[in-house]
């Protein structure tokens, strides 16, 4: 038996360096389903990325996610350069400007969701209803101006709909949703779509209430200790 070759500790960085990439790709990919599955995207309207090194990791263009495997997850540069032979999601100009002007933010998760693109479409914005209106940030929620998809007007329009907010309808286009992580954006996007779908059922019951400004505050810190969290490491995990 041949003895097992010792790898340098820059070697051994290397090498876990190459798997937390591939992790965080094959996430991406789940992601991707769960969006679909979930009913919150259909077919490749939807795309996600999230923060990786000098750049981000984000989805291909028009490539089915039950297609994806990790090496098709396209590395971009923070000026817009990549080297892969698939092109970067057509979006991907959104996802970068947002990212780059929000340092707390790790992931982007762009959809085309029934009821949050309904109001989008209306162009109308979501008032604080409920109080998980909290997870935007505010007591409304921005529908951006229309512009061209993936364009760099419309990447200033959501950026704009964005200010003070983590997350925003795009008039006549969809939804987007930030997170500190990936699981964060995609809780925060399954909640927006069910204050959507909240809001549009009231709305043909009758009057909905509003919930006034200090309230919304109030809520506001209250989540900072709600919403989704990590399970604590067991004491014996490594």
């Amino acid at each position: 038996m041949s003895a097992a070759i010792k790898l340098s500790r820059p070697e051994r960085l290397a090498e876990v360096a190459i798997d937390e990439e591939i992790d965080e790709r094959r996430a991406i990919i789940e992601a991707c389903l769960k969006m679909n599955s979930s009913g919150l995207n259909q077919g490749v309207a939807g795309n996600i990325s999230v923060r990786w090194k000098e750049g981000l990791l984000i989805t291909p263009s028009g490539i089915p996610y039950d297609k994806l495997c990790p090496e098709d997850i396209v590395f971009m540069e923070n000026d817009g350069g990549y080297q892969h032979e698939l092109c970067p999601s057509s979006e991907w100009r959104m996802h970068r400007d947002i990212l780059a002007a929000r340092a707390e933010v790790g992931a982007v998760l762009h959809a085309h969701s029934c009821y949050a693109t309904a109001f989008a479409i209306c162009g109308m914005e979501i008032p604080a209803v409920h109080y998980m209106i909290a997870l935007a940030g505010g007591s409304v929620i921005r529908c951006a101006r229309y512009e061209t998809y993936g364009t760099e007007e419309l990447s200033q329009a959501v950026l704009e709909a964005l200010q003070d907010r983590n997350c925003a309808l795009i008039a006549n286009h969809g939804m987007v949703a930030l997170g500190r992580d990936l699981d964060d954006a995609m809780w925060r996007a399954v909640e927006l779509e069910a204050l959507c779908k909240q809001f549009a059922v009231a709305l043909q019951i009758g009057q909905p209430l509003i919930l006034d400004d200090a309230e919304v505050k109030k809520n506001i810190e209250k989540f900072n200790s709600y919403g989704l969290r990590r399970k604590p490491r067991n004491s014996d995990e490594s």
